[in-house]
């Protein structure tokens, strides 16, 4: 489980607007448009004995959706896909002028291959894992700002923005060329909807501090026109950067939606109907997603992917992922092991990409248990772990130890700690004896004061390998200072609810990666303001480590902040909320058919509608 400008010329803004009411929304343009393309559909239909010649250059028709999904909200809303999708595939294609000179690149499918469902589906107010909020970036949804190769944010759904002298407000507008995928147009109302539902304690969204600064709810907001939206704050660093990650959601659908009931909606998981590159067609519960191009995407971001099918498909077992890859069942693998890549490598139908990532591995102790609670017996147990010897025997050269979740590509990272915490298990059995755990029957376990033995209970997540021989390296290791450790494996839904609901936390130690996002930020991970939220699973709390995180969040100049990080990674090894495992490179198997297919620390389906399959080669 792994849990990322141009002036406007804007209308008269009008008075602040009352909380968003679905029923109040103008939406005539969009209905509109929708119901012309629908009398075109029906009349293409229509043609009594007489057979009708099909448009030219139609590259792949729509099959209607709506009958296979359950009756209701489901069925109604695929309904409007239907019909808005019908309309656009029936037209002639004509491919803008930007690709008009590849047209031999139009057409079939890629299938991405995953250890893991999308636990949130197209949920982006309730994402709580990577690749799910992959698939809301890049694939069905659509975030305000994207980010170049640079790290630079670019107009993506928001055409531009425009920033207040004094830091306050910010105000995007919206492209008017954007429709979610029944045919409404996405404008500044869905963005203003979104804002109100992620800072609405209700929804639950997890990555709370990223509206620490912003004015939550209704205040927070004023939609000026239809496709201009304003945003209050006040003035913070890489206040940007929530809008690279989280996707916008459809007020028309979920506007009348209670927002605690918001993560468990239908739409996210059985019928999304989105407003991205491409368009939901289907999902099987721990099989796949299925997803079409959408011929409405705007030509001003390329127009309408390559590709005419995107498959994601969940293969919940690694070597069967490896031996799909290798044999042309999928296209991708996504976080192939490293013991997997020379073979990757070395297949002359299958490449190896590999880069720096923002994921760290860490052991995640939960501090409300005994002794955990302790940082003598957490800082032993650091100490009698060969984290060295880990990444020798696990990573294969890809990847490095880790003392902190500041990765070593970032501007903020502590060179001078790599050397901290090396294996030294007399130490760690000196600190063991400090605390008071000590070997009083000779049976090779540590005992308290009380007898209780020093039993731990490490959990991971079923299918992942290299997990499952950390734990195991991790029992033999710790069994050497007198600590028996005992490996759980779960099926990732059940280890999700037991680790991030608040009200439960019930496991003792946790094997787990943590992808930070670019403007690094831990307050939701170890700050001891935020116990009762999802990521607050070690339950640490120290003062001195909330009032760095707090320092780091407020700074925008680089020097100062570099120093307050550093700060912040000398306290964290010094109160050992987690022992720090490694920093693995990301390593994705890519099928050599596949084309177009760039991946870096922005994400793995960065490129995703670029992708694009040689009609030789298609199949």
């Amino acid at each position: 489980m792994d849990l990322a400008s141009p002036l406007i010329a804007a209308e008269a803004a009008p008075s602040p607007m009352p909380r968003i009411r679905r029923a109040s929304r103008p939406r005539s343009e969009g209905r509109r448009a929708l119901f012309a393309l629908t009398l075109f559909a029906g009349v293409a239909a229509c043609g009594g004995d007489e057979e009708v010649a099909p448009p030219v250059e139609i590259l792949h028709a729509w099959t209607p959706i709506a009958d296979a999904a359950p009756a209701g909200f489901c069925s109604e809303a695929l309904a409007g896909v239907d019909a808005w999708m019908a309309g656009q595939t029936a037209r002639p294609f004509e491919a803008p002028a930007s690709r008009a000179g590849n047209r031999e690149r139009y057409g079939g499918t890629a299938v991405v291959g995953s250890i893991q469902e999308l636990l949130d589906g197209m949920s982006a107010f309730t994402y709580t894992d990577y690749i799910s909020n992959q698939h809301h970036q890049f694939a069905n949804l659509m975030t305000l700002v994207e980010y170049d190769a640079e790290v630079t944010p670019r107009p993506y759904l928001a055409e531009s923005w425009e920033l207040s002298d004094d830091g306050s407000e910010v105000t995007f507008r919206v492209r008017p060329d954007v429709y979610w995928h029944d045919g409404e147009r996405t404008d500044a109302y869905d963005v203003a909807f979104t804002f109100e539902r992620v800072t609405d304690a209700e929804t639950a969204f997890p990555n709370s501090t990223f509206w620490d600064r912003y004015v939550r709810g209704a205040e927070g907001v004023e939609v000026v026109d239809s496709l201009t939206v304003r945003l209050r704050m006040e003035p913070h660093a890489g206040w940007i950067d929530p809008w690279r990650t989280v996707a916008i959601m459809p007020e028309h659908l979920l506007g009348d939606v209670a927002a605690a009931e918001l993560g468990q909606h239908p739409y996210m998981r059985v019928c999304p109907v989105g407003n991205g590159p491409f368009v939901f067609r289907e999902h099987r519960l721990d099989e796949s997603w299925s997803f079409q191009a959408n011929p409405a995407f705007p030509e001003s971001l390329g127009g309408r992917p390559w590709l005419d099918r995107y498959v994601f498909r969940v293969i919940p077992e690694e070597t069967t992922l490896l031996a799909e890859l290798l044999t042309g069942g999928i296209d991708v693998f996504l976080k192939a092991r490293p013991d997997q890549a020379a073979r990757i490598a070395e297949d002359a139908d299958t490449e190896l990409v590999g880069f720096p990532f923002r994921e760290v591995n860490f052991i995640s102790w939960n501090h409300r248990r005994p002794p955990l609670d302790d940082a003598r017996v957490r800082r032993a147990l650091t100490l009698a772990t060969d984290r060295g010897a880990l990444v020798d025997a696990l990573l294969e050269g890809y990847g490095r130890v880790a003392n902190g979740t500041v990765p070593p590509f970032h501007w903020g990272y502590d060179a001078s700690l790599e050397g901290a915490d090396t294996f030294d298990p007399d130490a760690a059995g000196r600190l063991l004896d400090e605390a008071g755990w000590t070997d009083r029957d000779g049976d090779g376990v540590r005992e308290g004061t009380d007898g209780t033995p020093l039993e731990i209970t490490l959990t991971y997540n079923a299918g992942n390998l290299l997990r499952e021989q950390i734990a195991e390296i991790l029992q033999a290791q710790l069994a050497e200072v007198g600590v028996r450790l005992t490996p759980e494996v779960l099926e990732i839904p059940t280890l999700v609810a037991r680790v991030l609901d608040p009200g439960l936390r019930d496991f003792d130690a946790l094997v787990f990666g943590w992808v930070t996002e670019f403007r690094l930020d831990d307050r939701n991970l170890f700050s001891g303001q935020r116990l009762g939220q999802p990521y607050a699973f070690t339950g640490v709390s120290d003062a001195e480590i909330d009032r760095l995180l707090e320092g780091v969040a407020e700074v925008d100049d680089r020097a100062e902040a570099t120093g307050i990080l550093r700060s912040y990674q000398q306290r964290v090894l010094e109160v050992q909320p987690v022992t720090f495992l490694f920093f693995p490179e990301r390593l994705n198997g890519v099928r050599t058919r596949l084309n177009g297919a760039e991946m870096d620390a922005r994400g793995d389906l960065l490129s995703l509608r670029e992708w694009w399959i040689d009609p030789a080669e298609r199949r």
